[in-house]
């Protein structure tokens, strides 16, 4: 526990690369945070960080009235809200972190609701290395008032945190960005593997594009590691088998409300070659390797 921690408990479910960066940085600015993983190695992660660690899902909610939920799949969110349910607990504000189908986050939603707690849709902008930073921005929606009590959370491990209104919301602005996202990273391999068929030196050519107009966030997040031809250890933002699970989601929203989107579609090739190629638990950054053995460069 932080020697300040003055402000309060909060409890996080889910301590992997988001939900422990998270949790490390609620106990810096002085909160007392209680967490969970079914990965032991994770949890202890997190007690040598001086995070207190509870036995399960129920425990952490026995602890805390606030909760943060950052977990890797639907089927994972859905056990966790069975077992808090099943715990019979007075009422709990639970925000969940992760990017799912609105329509699993609505079955989440109900079943809380009926067991007299709070679910808020509150999906991030931002990468594990942007959450080790608090650099990631908060879509929160849901009951407003509840949101209001959890800004004071938010504060402490983002840069920003928004209201967007009604439950769902949080994650039709995730489905905005992350598309964005998607397309901007193939199009950074795109254009690192172009300078580099034209002879150019990869580190030069991250230098004059983050100098310019071509310059992006996501390009700055992900040239260094095309530069260093390098998609694992600490530069791991986010693995490409989990993306594929983001990506399989907006493509299915797009859909559903009748939204052409032909760049993210054109993009969704490159990221299944990477998975079928040897990447899947390396960064998304590797769609440049898969580029680049396409145009032939070997380095």
């Amino acid at each position: 526990m932080s020697a300040a921690a003055t402000k309060g408990q909060v409890g996080i479910i889910g301590l992997g690369i988001m939900g422990g960066a998270i949790a490390r940085n609620l106990n810096a600015a002085g909160w007392h945070v209680v967490g969970f993983d079914i990965d032991a190695t994770r949890c202890a992660e997190a007690k040598a960080a001086g995070i207190e660690i509870a036995g399960s899902a129920a425990a952490i909610a026995e602890k805390a009235a606030n909760i943060l939920v950052s977990l890797p799949k639907p089927e994972a969110l859905l056990a966790t809200v069975t077992e808090i349910v099943a715990a019979k607990l007075p009422p709990r504000v639970i925000a969940e972190l992760s990017t799912f189908s609105i329509d699993d986050k609505m079955e989440a939603q109900a079943a809380l609701r009926a067991a007299g707690h709070t679910m808020l849709d509150c999906p991030l902008s931002g990468t594990g290395s942007q959450a080790r930073t608090k650099d990631l921005v908060v879509y929160a929606s849901g009951d407003s008032a509840a949101i209001k009590g959890m800004m004071p959370v938010f504060a402490d491990f983002s840069r920003q945190a928004h209201d967007l209104g009604v439950f769902g919301n949080g994650m039709k602005m995730k489905f905005v960005a992350n598309l964005l996202v998607a397309i901007n990273n193939v199009a950074s391999a795109e254009a690192m593997v172009l300078g580099m068929k034209a002879g150019l030196d990869p580190s030069q050519i991250f230098k004059l594009i983050q100098a310019g107009a071509a310059n992006s966030r996501v390009f700055e997040l992900r040239a260094p590691m095309m530069v260093e031809n390098r998609y694992d250890g600490d530069n791991l933002t986010m693995r490409v088998s989990t993306w594929q699970k983001d990506m399989k989601v907006i493509g299915e929203y797009a859909a559903s409300v009748g939204c052409p989107t032909p760049l993210f579609s054109a993009s969704e090739p490159i990221y299944r070659a990477a998975l079928s190629t040897g990447y899947a638990d390396e960064d998304t950054g590797s769609v440049c390797a898969v580029l680049e053995a396409m145009a032939g460069i070997k380095r």
